[in-house]
């Protein structure tokens, strides 16, 4: 971890002391400096706001133009929202947590358990999947989650502590594969988002919105190599500064005679985040590009920007 810059600084003083005002701040009050920073971000974020529309456009072909923006002005109010709301949850107690959380299917992760092998739950950015983390612990074991690290450093300790406030793991890449199959021999679960662009050989294209999608293939490694269970899991928000975290049935594994499993089953973990995204747009992650050729570059008939770093976490 490289020493922190005068901006990180800056940046990790701006985050401290919002965190320290959402703290006191009503629910209403809350959620509107959320959608202020949200739109404010739709705003002036040109770039990330045309990847957003033009996504929307293709994923969504019936809907008109001007749906598609609201849906993409929407999408930034929610994840101005999902930054408060981060800020403002992680200074609860566990009680406070627990008493703004209900849950729904988490016999279906005590059940996976049960055998004895461990869980795979698969996300997504999508909704409050980081409240969903931190409320995962509250009524079942706590997890691993994979996740990159920040590029201010002393972010990066905050967002670590957050999200270890529960009593979960994080895991980065430099020796992930060996800690996650401890973690699944050890019949813990392990958090993985899938919805990400991937490429090289860790990848694996599936269909997603009808259009071919490179996606990280670990998940379907894992549990065809471990018989882990793959769970998917989604935190939606409910009124009055509530959520719902709910947990699907395992993904069904493939045949014995399946010509590829790991495809297979990686596009039955898309077509759930699918389903999802297609009832509520507004809470996924449309700035990101997901859809690109397996080097990187933007398929024919989709927007053509420069691409980030691959360390910006577009």
């Amino acid at each position: 971890m490289t020493a922190p810059t005068f901006r990180h600084r800056v940046e990790y003083g701006l985050v401290v002391a919002v965190r320290a005002i959402v703290r006191v701040l009503p629910e209403f009050a809350a959620r509107a400096l959320g959608s202020g920073v949200g739109l404010l971000a739709y705003a002036i974020d040109t770039r990330h706001r045309r990847v957003a529309i033009n996504q929307l456009q293709a994923a969504f072909p019936r809907r008109s133009a001007g749906e598609c923006r609201a849906i993409a002005r929407a999408t930034f109010m929610h994840f101005g929202r999902l930054l408060i709301a981060v800020l403002r949850f992680s200074t609860l107690s566990k009680d406070a947590m627990r008493a703004r959380v209900e849950f729904e299917g988490e016999d279906r992760v005590r059940a996976a358990l049960a055998a004895g092998k461990g869980a795979i739950i698969v996300t997504g950015h999508f909704g409050f999947w980081e409240l969903g983390g931190l409320a995962h612990p509250l009524v079942l074991p706590p997890f691993s989650v994979l996740a990159r690290p920040l590029d201010n450093p002393l972010l990066h300790t905050l967002l670590e502590g957050i999200r270890c406030g529960t009593g979960n793991r994080v895991i980065y890449k430099q020796g992930a594969l060996r800690r996650v199959l401890r973690a699944l021999e050890q019949n813990e679960c392990v958090a993985i988002l899938i919805d990400q662009f991937s490429h090289g050989t860790e990848s694996v294209p599936v269909e997603f919105f009808g259009r071919p999608a490179p996606t990280t293939a670990a998940l379907a490694s894992l549990a065809l190599r471990t018989g882990a269970p793959l769970v998917p899991a989604v935190a939606l928000p409910l009124p009055n500064g509530r959520y719902r975290m709910v947990y699907e049935p395992p993904i069904e594994m493939p045949a014995a005679d399946s010509a590829d499993p790991v495809r297979e089953l990686t596009q039955r973990c898309a077509d759930v985040l699918e389903m999802y995204v297609r009832r509520y747009p507004h809470l996924w992650l449309w700035m990101h590009r997901r859809w690109r050729d397996a080097d990187g570059s933007e398929p024919d008939g989709v927007d053509i920007f420069p691409a980030p770093a691959p360390d910006e976490g577009d």
